[in-house]
């Protein structure tokens, strides 16, 4: 398929249709060629990343919106604006094989619309940019409920976050300790000319100075190094595992931190569940390549007699389903998809499974709360009310007037995420 028209199709469907880019842009690169993969990648992030600023030019360059079976081709528009105005491809190709893609798309009779509006933006390129970024949602490109939120936690880091949320993330690994300490890792990285920079917290972790392809990491395929952010790595050295427990990975999907709890420890025996089915089998794929075992099971948080019967837990790593507002830049399509309720229900939800995952904690033992999100209600907020409630709840090495500790996106690096620990009196 045309990259072109292939892009058109994943903005739709996450745009209009409400899909997730994680699902659909991976079925859509099996339709082009392998060597346009990384392309249409690019594509799709960058039109996700500007969507404001892109919907803003084609309103307007057109006298009327495409409507109906015809939407597909106002995402075509975007594709072929986000070319023209952010990519280095060079304007005649990207303006020529976006016109081709209403071959693909099986209206070629639209060729002429697509073509004229592509060639009015080159003509008055300038005037429009400068329109598009007249409105905070077109300057910041995110939405203007994502920017309030901001706007009145963040006051001061706005425009560090935003500016985050809109970069490409870079490339953090996760060396696996039952085959090499990090810095012989590092070393055999040297070696293949691979530069890296360490993190002065996640002990695993190295950051590519140019990201790759994983098949170029010496032993990939046999497990000795995975592909994880510094931020959800930091998930083991809040929890501390020790020799021995029994440890439950509460959402666990795609269970990067499962894995990496057992590299850390190798003789723990770790419980891993999800709620989704078809998210455990990327927790089961990677089991297998780093020759792990885990008991997986797919069960719901909230409901723990449904699923568990045995002893009580040593540790309970809770990464709670949340927002996602902390990896926008690893996930455009969030500042799309989510809503502004969403963050209410998402903190009654996250308070359930707070208060069942409680329940299955050993005395004295440890429960570490975790989220992919930066907004106060999923985070401090969230862990404020629970320890109120909670009288036999201490917090660990934080301040209960702001507890926990709110990494924000792009902070040494890093994705934004949220830790809190607690411990069970």
């Amino acid at each position: 398929m045309n990259v072109r028209a292939a892009a058109a199709k994943v903005i739709y469907q996450v745009v209009d249709q409400g899909q997730s880019l994680s699902n659909v842009l991976p079925a859509a690169q099996q339709d082009v060629r392998e060597r346009d993969q990384a392309l249409l990648q690019e594509i799709c992030y960058g039109v996700l990343r500007w969507l404001p600023r892109l919907e803003s030019i084609t309103n307007q360059l057109m006298d009327k919106p495409l409507k109906g079976k015809q939407r597909v081709f106002h995402h075509l528009i975007l594709v072929g604006l986000y070319q023209l105005g952010h990519m280095r491809i060079p304007a005649h190709a990207a303006v020529a094989e976006t016109v081709d893609a209403t071959k693909n798309l099986k209206k070629p009779q639209l060729r002429g619309l697509i073509n004229a509006i592509l060639r009015n933006y080159q003509r008055q390129q300038a005037t429009l940019d400068e329109q598009s970024i007249s409105h905070d949602a077109g300057r910041y490109g995110h939405p203007s409920w994502l920017l309030k939120l901001l706007k009145n936690s963040y006051p001061e880091q706005l425009e560090a976050i935003v500016e985050a949320n809109n970069t490409k993330a870079p490339m953090w690994l996760r060396v696996n300790r039952q085959h090499h300490t990090r810095d012989a890792y590092r070393t055999l990285l040297d070696n293949e000319g691979i530069a890296t920079e360490l993190h002065p917290q996640a002990g695993d972790a190295l950051r590519l100075l140019k990201p790759c392809d994983v098949t170029q990491l010496p032993g990939f395929a046999d497990g000795w190094v995975s592909v994880q952010d510094a931020a959800a790595q930091l998930a083991v050295e809040y929890l501390q595992p020790q020799s021995g427990e029994l440890i439950l990975d509460c959402c666990a999907a795609p269970g990067g931190k499962t894995a990496h709890i057992m590299e850390r420890q190798a003789d723990t025996q770790v419980v891993a569940i999800d709620c989704d089915e078809h998210r455990l089998s990327r927790v089961h794929e990677n089991l297998e390549r780093l020759n792990l075992t885990a008991q997986v099971l797919c069960a719901d948080a909230r409901y723990p007699s449904d699923w568990w019967q045995g002893e009580k837990f040593d540790r309970i790593l809770l990464d709670a389903p949340c927002s996602a507002t902390g990896v926008i830049r690893r996930h455009p399509d969030i500042k799309w998809l989510r809503r502004a309720d969403d963050i209410a229900a998402l903190a009654e939800l996250q308070a359930e499974i707070f208060d069942a995952m409680w329940l299955q904690l050993k005395s004295g033992g440890t429960l570490v709360y975790a989220t992919c999100s930066i907004t106060p209600q999923e985070n401090s907020e969230q862990v404020k009310a629970f320890l109120s409630r909670t009288a036999d709840a201490t917090l660990v090495d934080s301040d209960p007037a702001n507890p926990g500790r709110q990494i924000l996106p792009g902070e040494e690096q890093m994705d934004g995420f949220y830790y809190a620990v607690l411990k069970k009196q």
